[in-house]
């Protein structure tokens, strides 16, 4: 089945992208919301991660102790790597499963880290890209987070550049200053109709 690879930097404006491709009735599979399953209260992630991590990091509901981990892969790259052989390979799982399930024309598999995987771009059929300058994505973050800059520049920084995530793309949505919901839903016609055509063919 055609497909989609949904992508782009903190807060450029991924959801809201695949928002309006949803509106329009497009299924989404999005790996965050998996992630999210899987180390809920009972998410299929949890008793590796506990044996892995120890119960430190389980929260006192069962779920991950998502503060406590970021605090400790973002400092960490090799805790960072063992937690995702964890789970990556169950959001893969999951992922393919929806896939198989979907019905439409199309799909859009939103990847936050489509780039950073390096794998992401040979399992979908075309790569968006939901682009924004970097001093837009710092402002975006300061102002719903409530981070300083240097936070936000560390966050960007373990991501891919820009650069490498606009050279990995089949089709970009320019979300900068000037965008408004308006031509946001301008741009998602275009490619819908686009993605409709390739398709059908």
């Amino acid at each position: 089945m055609f497909s989609i690879g949904l992508t782009g930097g903190i807060n450029s404006g991924k959801s809201t992208v695949a928002g309006m491709f949803a509106a329009r009735g497009v299924p989404l599979i999005d790996t965050d919301l998996i992630a999210h399953r899987i180390t809920a209260p009972g998410g299929v992630a949890m008793p590796f991660i506990a044996s892995e991590f120890g119960r430190d990091f389980v929260a006192a509901n069962g779920a991950l102790d998502r503060a406590k981990m970021r605090t400790l892969v973002f400092a960490d790259d090799t805790a960072k790597a063992r937690l995702e052989a964890i789970v990556h390979p169950l959001i893969r799982a999951e992922t393919e499963r929806q896939r198989h399930a979907v019905q439409g024309a199309y799909h859009i598999v939103v990847v936050p880290l489509l780039v950073e995987s390096g794998e992401w771009a040979a399992r979908v059929s075309r790569v968006l890209v939901v682009d924004c300058p970097v001093e837009t994505q710092i402002a975006r973050v300061m102002q719903r987070s409530g981070f300083t800059r240097d936070q936000v520049l560390a966050i960007i920084a373990k991501q891919a550049t820009r650069e490498a995530r606009l050279a990995a793309a089949a089709d970009v949505v320019l979300n900068d200053e000037s965008a408004t919901l308006e031509t946001l839903a301008q741009d998602v016609d275009a490619l819908h109709a686009r993605y409709l055509a390739l398709a059908a063919a």
